[in-house]
């Protein structure tokens, strides 16, 4: 007689781990508020990491809550070599590669074979940059103030002494803060502001984030309509070496009347050889279903658009249309103009000197 399946009911249902904390994140500002009362930091260009210790158990939580642990094992362990056993910290996980922190390698560890993880973690280890302490040993700390939790995260930081777990500079002196915004692109992805008494807010856009504006100038290899014949994205060209256009990424978010206007900006210049280098083609981040669908232009349109990071030679997320460029040559439309990944040499070399940390009278 067969076995009769256990009804919907009996079923226990499977408990997935749940992060214990939402990020507390940032808003995104003009200019960096004024002291007294901030401290700022460098915002570093990682994976935001919540860890979570409970005795020999560790786990790492993304920013939208997934598990990371297994395929940073290397970070997993080396907080367990800290005395204290409960611990809740806030940091960002970074590696790096030769003189640059390399938001490519990060990505690459995001792999189901745990093989190849270990390897990886062999290969090119990451490193945890600590900026906040939650929780340590018996002490919640969220609702103590950020001085307070920073002071706690330094002596935990003393304890460790372990090259993977790095303490995140930090001032109140707003001229260096300003001076580390100028390395953005360099060193860092930018600057964050924090205030001094503020508790942690969970979930809440309570600290403030300004980054370096960066633009670049590209040919527009092609264009995706819409189902009223608007352009929908514009997809963007450089040049390499060799002089063939490789796509980079897109531009997009018009308006109705936008998309119009694009369609009959960009349609005298249909029939062009498009992209000759790396082309759209096979899913892609921004188009996962027919990235090869897209109308080839000439290579006649110069558009400057502001972008964020650049990471395998590609625009990590879209960027934003700024203007058209007739005054441009599309074959001056190269790489070198490009910001690539960042170079965590200076800012690292401010830690190990202790030069950046805050005044606790401020």
């Amino acid at each position: 007689m067969a076995k009769q399946k256990p009804s919907k009911a009996l079923r226990r249902p499977i408990l997935r781990p749940v992060s214990p904390v939402e990020p507390m994140e940032a808003l995104l500002v003009e200019s960096l508020p004024e002291p007294p009362g901030w401290y700022y930091e460098p915002k570093w260009d990682g994976f935001r990491a919540l860890v979570d210790r409970k005795g020999d158990d560790v786990e790492i939580w993304s920013k939208s809550g997934k598990p990371l642990a297994r395929y940073f094992p290397e970070i997993a362990n080396a907080v367990r070599t800290i005395r204290q056993t409960r611990l809740l910290l806030d940091g960002e996980l970074v590696i790096p590669i030769g003189n640059r922190l390399s938001f490519e390698a990060l990505q690459a560890r995001l792999h189901p074979a745990a093989s190849r993880i270990a390897r990886l973690s062999r290969e090119t280890p990451a490193q945890l940059i600590l900026f906040d302490c939650l929780h340590i040993g018996e002490a919640d700390l969220r609702n103590a103030p950020l001085c307070e939790r920073r002071t706690a995260l330094e002596g935990l930081a003393r304890e460790a002494g372990h090259d993977d777990l790095i303490l995140s500079p930090v001032t109140t002196q707003i001229e260096q803060a300003r001076k580390w915004l100028g390395l953005s692109g360099g060193a860092l992805d930018g600057v964050i502001a924090k205030g001094r008494d503020l508790p942690y807010l969970a979930g809440e856009r309570a600290m403030r984030k300004i980054k370096q504006r960066r633009t670049a100038d590209c040919v527009v290899g092609g264009y995706r309509k819409d189902a009223k014949g608007g352009v929908v994205s514009l997809l963007l060209g450089l040049y390499d070496p060799n002089d063939k256009l490789d796509l980079v990424g897109f531009t997009s978010a018009f308006s109705g009347a936008q998309r119009s206007a694009l369609a009959r900006k960009v349609s005298p210049h249909d029939g062009g050889p498009g992209f000759t280098g790396r082309a759209p083609g096979g899913p892609s981040r921004w188009n996962p279903d027919k990235s090869g669908d897209y109308i080839p232009l000439k290579h006649e349109l110069v558009a400057e658009v502001l972008y964020d990071q650049v990471t395998a030679g590609r625009f990590r997320h879209g960027t934003r249309f700024l203007r058209w460029r007739p005054d441009k040559a599309a074959r001056q439309c190269r790489y070198d103009q490009l910001v690539v990944e960042l170079r965590p040499t200076e800012l690292l070399d401010l830690v190990e000197q202790g030069e950046a940390r805050p005044d606790p009278k401020r």
